[in-house]
């Protein structure tokens, strides 16, 4: 399922930013059986966007979780499909 997850930083999140930690971020996803289709930084009210493709709804919330207790970044989530999925479903 794609996935479109929106962090905010917390003031600890933004002191202990680094190369290392995206990695470890990366890592996470895959091991949650996720696909990174892109991360982004914001400017704005959210800090960061990542999209991904990711098994379940079960997974989406354990890797918010996890990412929570790796990073300090609070995330929201919000599943999502293709237009062309959509227009199939409701037409």
């Amino acid at each position: 399922m794609k996935v479109l997850m929106l962090g905010k930083y917390s003031v600890e999140a933004i002191k202990n930013i680094s190369k290392e930690r995206t990695k470890k971020v990366e890592q996470l996803i895959k091991k949650l059986g996720g696909k990174i289709d892109g991360m982004y930084v914001l400017v704005g009210e959210y800090d960061l966007a990542f999209i991904l493709e990711l098994p379940s709804v079960e997974d989406v919330i354990k890797l918010s979780v996890e990412l929570a207790k790796l990073t300090g970044i609070s995330f929201v989530s919000f599943p999502a499909i293709n237009v062309e999925k959509f227009d199939n479903l409701v037409a």
